[in-house]
């Protein structure tokens, strides 16, 4: 659901931004407040298998469309929707920068249609809601399907607001919503599933890493932490180095969206904004479309999908680091 520069108006993808940064700087405030020195690896490796994991598109039967893990929700069931909500930050921005997926301008609209809902609606609202009191097997499967479904379709729904309230005229509101809106329902649907299968190995094996677990139910803990995240460093690994060649080629579901409307899954810019922000882009992708700039060799996904991997891995534990560092020179002053 990466949307891209041609989709917005440069007042839309400033209010985005506007918005998207509201967020940040509560879940920053948030965050300081938290005992936060034990989530460092694990927002690290979690946010690198988010990445590599959304590099697999899986195929809708029947549709001729695909769809990829979004991540939010099931950042938050494990690090709290704070830390999941910064974590999904950094992979995205990494997509844009580097990968030259979804645009620039549009950066701040994708935080918010895609981390936004998924960690504050998934993650806070509906993982709470069937894991407060007592968590168990099914509350995670009920949890998982019902808040990627619902964060999914909060967030085809925004991207159809979005395009509206910039005027392209293109993508007519009501026959955008009706394609956006069924294809994500499924999409969510598989989201979900693949979330709970993740959390239910992560419930099995060291359960007090989910969120609100913490103390509760370790006798269950078959792993020590860090055997969890070397297990999830293999799979991230794994994933973005090799089952990424065998991603579904098929358009995801706002490309498929778009094409059916229009004929084509990209639309055209104009304007000296657009031009200078793709210029940009050019500049910083350095690996555009995950893949070589110089040969279009399968080594180039490989390489990739664990490179991005890797470098959300170190932003986001530099980012604790300094956000710890910040913590401890206050209590000091």
């Amino acid at each position: 659901m990466h949307m891209a520069d041609a989709l917005l108006s440069p007042a839309v993808g400033l209010a985005g931004y506007a918005c998207s940064a509201a967020t940040t700087g509560v879940a920053l405030k948030k965050l300081n407040l938290e005992e936060n020195e034990k989530k460092i690896p694990v927002m690290g490796v979690m946010g690198a298998f988010v990445f590599s994991a959304q590099m697999i598109n899986f195929t809708i039967p029947g549709t001729g469309s695909s769809g990829h893990l979004c991540g939010g929700m099931l950042l938050s069931a494990i690090l709290g929707p704070y830390a999941g909500f910064l974590t999904m930050i950094a992979v995205l921005a990494i997509q844009c920068l580097l990968f030259a997926d979804g645009g620039i301008l549009a950066l701040g609209c994708n935080v918010w249609n895609m981390a936004f809902y998924g960690c504050f609606v998934g993650g806070g609202i509906i993982w709470l809601l069937f894991n407060r009191k007592h968590i168990s097997r099914k509350g995670i499967i009920l949890a998982s399907v019902l808040g990627n479904i619902i964060s999914l379709q909060l967030g085809a729904f925004s991207v159809t607001l979005e395009t509206l309230a910039s005027g392209i005229t293109e993508l007519p509101f009501s026959v955008f919503l009706a394609s956006m809106q069924p294809i994500h329902l499924a999409i969510g649907t598989v989201e979900g599933l693949i979330t709970a299968a993740v959390l239910l190995f992560i419930y099995e094996t060291r359960p007090e890493i989910l969120w609100g677990v913490e103390g509760k139910e370790k006798e269950n803990t078959r792993f020590s932490l860090k055997g969890v995240l070397t297990i999830l460093s293999a799979a991230f690994v794994f994933i973005g180095g090799f089952l990424s060649l065998f991603a579904s080629s098929h358009p995801d579901g706002l490309e498929w969206s778009m094409e059916r409307i229009t004929g084509s899954t990209e639309l055209a810019s104009h304007g000296l904004l657009y031009e200078v922000l793709e210029k940009i882009q050019e500049t910083t992708a350095i690996l555009p479309d995950y893949a070589f700039s110089f040969s279009e060799s399968a080594m180039g996904t490989s390489f990739s999908g664990v490179f991005g991997a890797l470098v959300v891995l170190i932003l986001c534990v530099i980012f604790c680091l300094i956000l710890k560092k910040v913590k401890k020179n206050r209590i000091h002053e």
